[in-house]
């Protein structure tokens, strides 16, 4: 309840005073409040760093930490180093609590990279239109903003509604980061509740962000049937001066593009995007190009295509100014959080700065007014076009096989590679004239361009370099098409797909995310989906991964978006957008408990939680993991119960969420229908697992699709697509599937002689699928 009242005179022996103002806002009588919502507050509404702390400790039973050290060393004071090997450091914390603090810390940043982004975006689009510019999701939903309702406890109506939620983030994470400093935080268990604390903050900051630039920008309001854009290095018409834009927020680039439309110069400049920025210039006007993911840097600065190169933040290289210098191209940042030594241009006269830039009197500015940066680029790409043709910084194909002679086979290149590329090969090999082994590494970003070669190579060859230009034959004229990103998951979609998903009619909902630090290259992200998408799962994707799955055609030259709707339903195939847009996943599973089981959000966090994660068989995939942001993204997701696989290289974040097939008492659960403790199943098996894999990884996916809640029909074709997958890769029936079948009913037709034949020998016992399972008590 909230009032204001003006009392026009006070007169007593205490106070004397005429026209005062009183305003009281929220007051509470101690009692269940009614939230915006109109339904019960819940009891964690704005939870603390601890009030959810139960909840995590009933995951991290199940599901234990399991560290596997990059380092056994603690490096963060004055008292280190601190050898913490079977020892305790100097402040008395040990190697499995530094090892947890570490997880929390990459956490933090992340989340941080998330809420800051989110907070210069919200600044900006008030600024554009008003704090009481009215959030609209359109007319199919209702349930907008799932996960700020859940933890908020508030439904947001107007962009400045958005400001509390992000005040609450702020406020939390700096909490989880006084926990990291020296002599705080010894419990590692505790540490990985705060890590969890941090992911749900982390979420809450991506719901914000897109809700604000979706309003603000006109961006799709969760159409399944979103236009297909160009994806590709092909797309970009080089005889035009040519921007490109790198980074997260749209803001630099969306006024690059109006600047464009204002003046009429779409024939004049091509504007094009690498990572999250590509998707969402291009989810506000689909005259923009997709060149690709984040592997894709590098290389295609190295190319000389880019004229400007606009900068915003995250996931950028931080050589970016010296690798655009060696082209002669203009590099303009946009926001502070990468500044990289540029003098401030905001204040001044955009013609003069478009002067110094033709002129090279600077090598770059630091713009921090997005309008401003929309004339400046436009204006300096048509300027220096043209005498940037003869500038260049890829070496000819001659002049490869010649450097490539100085090779002197100390091997490096490869020892240093994450992959393991065979790259000393690959410039013997050009040293003879072939070139073929250095294309095949541009490939499917078999290579990424991490450049790590070049930087171990004794006698500083370009590495990077030759693949490139190796590979330019094979790519510059690449055209693929993807689906623009829809952004949210409508409530009518969920009406219709809540029940076959939380039943097991659908076999699960798979979210393909993450970045391009992939193991064999984009290919394997695109290869699961389309096994997937085949067999009926609803496939989500989101950044990197959502471009990658773009490069992969089939004979007839179609790729998936080209193949499959982009609906979320089974063998729909949805981009939801940029990284931000990540939220918009966690919240469909959230709306599938309060749309199709009537759960209120309001403060109820653990209840929604712990339906997730019995009941809807959903399962996040970051191949590619590589930034603090994606830890922090899957730490958002096991939070609320949704199993996570990774790529091999995420064993670097130095800790899974294993569970443990030999300790049954783990897997018990309550029914809550009849109040009993029940005999479970390690449904979902793991929280966040590693596989070495695509075969491990696929055959992971779907078991992890797997929950007590299934009913006979659909635990039959889960197990039906685990049975098929496991012996298509492995040659043999899942060894563990006496632990899924939990009666005869259960067993996929197909299978059901030789499933019964295997059940028997393991002297397999029936028993009774719980009615209502939860890991919470019966109220």
């Amino acid at each position: 309840m909230a009032f204001e009242k003006t009392a026009k005179k006070l007169d007593d022996n205490f106070w004397n005073t005429k026209n005062l103002k009183i305003s009281i806002g929220e007051v509470s009588d101690g009692k269940s409040a009614k939230s915006k919502l109109d339904e019960p507050m819940g009891p964690t509404p704005k939870p603390s760093v601890t009030d959810l702390r139960s909840w995590d400790f009933k995951l991290l039973k199940r599901y234990p930490p399991f560290y596997a050290p990059f380092c056994d060393m603690c490096c963060l004071c004055t008292y280190g180093k601190c050898d913490l090997l079977g020892k305790k450091g100097a402040c008395g914390i040990n190697a499995e609590a530094q090892q947890a603090r570490t997880v929390l810390l990459a956490s933090c940043i992340g989340t941080a990279a998330h809420a800051g982004h989110a907070r210069h975006l919200l600044h900006h689009v008030i600024h554009m239109h008003g704090r009481d510019k009215p959030i609209d999701l359109g007319k199919n939903i209702d349930i907008e903003a799932p996960i700020i309702r859940t933890l908020i406890g508030k439904k947001p109506e107007t962009l400045g509604d958005l400001e509390e939620s992000l005040a609450y983030v702020e406020e939390q994470l700096t909490h989880l980061l006084s926990a990291c400093h020296t002599g705080q935080e010894g419990s590692s268990l505790d540490f990985e509740s705060k890590t969890f604390h941090a992911g749900i903050m982390d979420d809450l900051a991506r719901e914000v962000a897109d809700i604000a630039q979706i309003i603000a920008y006109r961006m799709s309001k969760g159409d399944g049937d979103e236009p297909l854009v160009e994806l590709g290095l092909g797309t970009v018409n080089k005889d035009k001066p040519v921007i490109l834009c790198i980074g997260h927020n749209v803001a630099p680039g969306a006024e690059i593009l109006d600047y464009i439309e204002d003046n009429d110069l779409y024939e004049d400049v091509e504007v094009c995007g690498i990572c999250c920025t590509a998707i969402d210039i291009t989810r506000y006007n689909s005259a923009a190009k997709v060149i690709g993911p984040l592997s894709k840097q590098l290389k295609f600065i190295r190319s000389g295509v880019s004229d400007v190169i606009v900068v915003d933040e995250q996931c950028v290289r931080t050589d970016i100014l010296e690798e655009a210098k060696k082209n002669g191209a203009v590099v303009i940042a946009t926001t502070d959080k990468m500044c990289l030594g540029l003098p401030d241009k905001t204040k001044e006269d955009s013609d003069l700065v478009i002067s110094e830039l033709v002129n090279g009197k600077i090598d770059g500015a630091l713009i921090l007014e997005p309008k401003n940066v929309g004339k400046v680029a436009v204006e300096v790409a048509k300027k220096i076009a043209k005498r940037r043709e003869s500038i260049k910084a890829l070496p000819d194909v001659s002049e490869i096989s010649k450097l490539a002679k100085e090779c002197t086979e100390c091997g490096w290149c490869v020892r240093v590679c994450p992959n393991n590329r065979p790259v000393m090969d690959a410039v013997t090999s050009a040293a003879k004239g072939d070139l073929t082994k250095l294309a095949k590494l541009y490939e499917n970003d078999m290579c990424y361009a991490c450049g790590r070669c070049e930087e171990e190579c004794e006698r500083k060859l370009p590495l990077v370099s030759f693949i490139t230009k190796a590979g330019d034959h094979h790519v510059k004229n690449q055209k693929f098409k993807m689906r623009a990103g829809r952004g949210p998951v409508q409530d009518v979609e969920i009406r219709k797909v809540g029940g076959p998903i939380v039943l097991g009619d659908i076999p699960g909902v798979v979210a393909f995310v993450g970045c391009s630090n992939y193991p064999n290259g984009g290919i394997e992200i695109a290869k699961m989906a389309e096994e997937l998408l085949k067999r009926r799962y609803i496939v989500v994707a989101t950044g990197c991964a959502a471009m990658s799955i773009g490069e992969y055609v089939d004979e007839d030259g179609l790729t998936l978006y080209e193949r499959y709707e982009g609906i979320f339903d089974a063998g729909g195939l949805a981009n939801a957008g940029s990284c931000v847009s990540n939220a918009h996943i966690s919240g469909a599973c959230i709306k599938i408990a309060n749309i199709f089981a009537k759960k209120p959000l309001s403060g109820n966090f653990e209840e929604i939680a712990d339906y997730i994660l019995n009941r809807v068989g959903a399962c996040g995939v970051a191949w590619g993991a590589f930034s603090q942001k994606a830890a922090a993204i899957a730490a958002g997701v096991n939070r609320w119960g949704i199993p996570a696989v990774l790529g091999p290289h995420s064993s670097k974040y130095r800790r899974l969420h294993l569970g443990r097939i030999d300790k049954k008492e783990l897997w018990d659960l309550n029914d809550l229908r009849t109040g009993e403790v029940v005999q479970g199943e390690p449904a979902p098996e793991h929280l966040l697992y590693a596989a070495e894999t695509m075969e491990e990884a696929i055959v992971s996916i779907v078991k992890m699709c797997i929950r007590p809640n299934d009913t006979p029909k659909g635990r039959q074709l889960k197990l039906s697509h685990y049975i098929d997958l496991y012996k298509r890769y492995f040659g043999e029936l899942p060894p563990d599937l006496e632990l899924f079948v939990r009666n005869e009913r259960d067993v996929p037709i197909t299978y059901k002689h030789d499933v019964m034949e295997n059940l028997k020998e393991k002297k397999w016992v029936q028993r009774e699928a719980p009615k209502e399972p939860s890991l919470l008590l019966k109220k």
